[in-house]
């Protein structure tokens, strides 16, 4: 029997490697993460609804299958969880809603299909907030999910338990989901790595929310993986993206080959500080460092090159059109007081709240003039990116912060450089690419004094998808990539 001892922390595509070439078999890599999850998960809560014998079942029927000389797929008995916002045949799906607690859906989503026609072997789902509506990770199903790295800290969200059962060794690869950083922020805060794809080429059907059912998939949202590892990124990325059965007839997604291959061959905006949100300072100086690690390998970096609009410019755009679509799902009380309460706001209040009022309430006619400005700025992008690759960014102002489930986000604070901040601002630095529908990529570029993980935003070009995942790749193999938080 191979030694397993450490194959918790390698990456999925050293593990699916490690499978095809019979050093390990399907079954005993399975144990494995489930002795893992046993042990440690009690602690971070992040692997919620199991199915080990399933698993078992399926990770011996992939192992007999090898014998025989057959492939299931580039992840042939390769464990792995799926976060709780997607639907899995026969394996409870809540989406951390108590109105679905009961849910066990007799179809897969689109995109877990396809990862389980590639070979997985899917042993659990991963906590999330509230129909997916948070930075942090708690529900009424499940109860709270821990960051590996500060226990007393959340591990973000809403892929929150996809991040931090990643960090923790307690499963290879994961599949999430991202509207306000939420694949992103949660590889940011767990030091793992995380793609936000450009919008519409990952199908998001059976992600929970919207209810259970649902064929619309909406705006802004999108669907990525995380993993440990650059090349694991690009290899579910392959998988799971392409047009759903609607569209399959008559068009096929070919993304185009990264820019850049080297540093050397690398042109990089840096865009770390901006006064509309500063970030904590110790993560300014691990992001620049990063830049810095690519401008030395031979990357043209331009430390002041911005797009035609600023941070302030595009954020509002970003939240007024986000709260649109979230707004969309709130009871109608609150959109009643919304309504009540915006009448007396000030033409040049953009405070969070106010945007929150204006996009929750909107008429689709009120929401046409933000859609030409979204129009405006993507086209404002797609001529920087005529210039530069990618753009390096914050995901977040601050490394992990400690837990706090205060029902009304606006009465939320978070320190940044000893100054209280709203809670909301969080979202500032993910909106961009989201309101752009761009991919960004999160790496995991270092560690604070206090030993929290650090993330840079990869932000690239329309469709640029394989080349801000290689940008991510350069930076791990220079700074050395994924770490195991202490004690895991």
């Amino acid at each position: 029997m191979t030694d397993t001892t450490e194959l918790h922390f390698r990456s999925a595509t050293e593990l699916a490697r490690m499978i095809r070439d019979r050093e390990v078999s399907s079954r005993e890599l399975l144990e494995h993460f489930i002795a893992r999850t046993v042990l440690h998960d009690p602690k971070i809560n992040a692997v919620v609804a199991r199915d080990f014998d399933g698993a078992r079942a399926k990770a011996l029927a992939a192992d007999e299958a090898l014998a025989k000389g057959e492939s299931w797929g580039p992840l042939h008995g390769l464990p792995m969880t799926i976060k709780d916002a997607y639907e899995v045949k026969g394996l409870t799906t809540t989406g951390g809603a108590p109105e679905y607690a009961n849910h066990v859906p007799a179809r897969s989503a689109t995109a877990v299909e396809r990862i389980e026609a590639a070979g997985a072997v899917i042993f659990g789902k991963t906590n999330v907030p509230y129909m997916s509506g948070d930075l942090q990770t708690y529900n009424d199903v499940y109860g709270t999910t821990n960051n590996p790295w500060n226990l007393a800290c959340g591990p973000g969200g809403s892929s929150g338990g996809s991040a931090a059962a990643l960090a923790a060794g307690l499963t290879s690869l994961e599949f999430g989901s991202d509207i306000g950083g939420s694949i992103r922020t949660p590889a940011h805060l767990c030091g793992v790595f995380g793609h936000k794809s450009t919008f519409g080429i990952i199908p998001k059907r059976g992600h929970v929310s919207p209810p259970p059912g649902t064929l619309r998939e909406g705006d802004l949202s999108v669907a990525g993986p995380l993993g440990r590892s650059a090349a694991d990124l690009d290899l579910l990325l392959g998988i799971t993206a392409g047009p759903d059965w609607h569209m399959s007839s008559g068009w096929k997604l070919d993304l185009p080959a990264p820019r850049a291959r080297s540093p050397k061959e690398l042109r990089v905006a840096v865009w770390i500080e901006d006064p509309f949100c500063d970030i904590d300072a110790e993560s300014v100086g691990l992001l620049t460092n990063a830049a810095k690690a690519l401008e030395d390998a031979g990357a043209k970096v331009d430390w002041a090159a911005r797009p035609d609009f600023t941070l302030a410019e595009i954020t509002e755009v970003y939240l007024t059109l986000l709260h649109s679509v979230v707004g969309a799902n709130f009871p109608p009380a609150i959109k009643a007081h919304w309504m009540a309460a915006k009448a007396s706001l000030s033409p040049d209040d953009r405070s969070h709240a106010a945007l929150q009022m204006r996009g929750g309430t909107m008429s689709y006619a009120e929401r046409m003039p933000w859609e030409e400005k979204q129009t405006q700025l993507r086209a404002k992008w797609a001529a920087f990116f005529n210039d530069y690759d990618v753009v390096l960014s914050p995901v977040l102002m601050r490394p992990a912060f400690p837990h706090d489930q205060s029902t009304n986000w606006h009465k939320r604070r978070l320190s940044v450089n000893g100054k209280d901040r709203e809670y909301m601002d969080v979202l500032i630095w993910a909106g961009p690419a989201v309101v752009s529908y761009l991919p960004a990529t999160s790496a995991p570029v270092g560690v604070t004094s206090e030993g929290l993980p650090v993330g840079v935003q990869i932000i690239g070009p329309h469709m640029g998808d394989r080349t801000t995942i290689a940008v991510a790749g350069m930076l791990e193999e220079i700074l050395g990539g994924f770490r195991a938080p202490p004690g895991f």
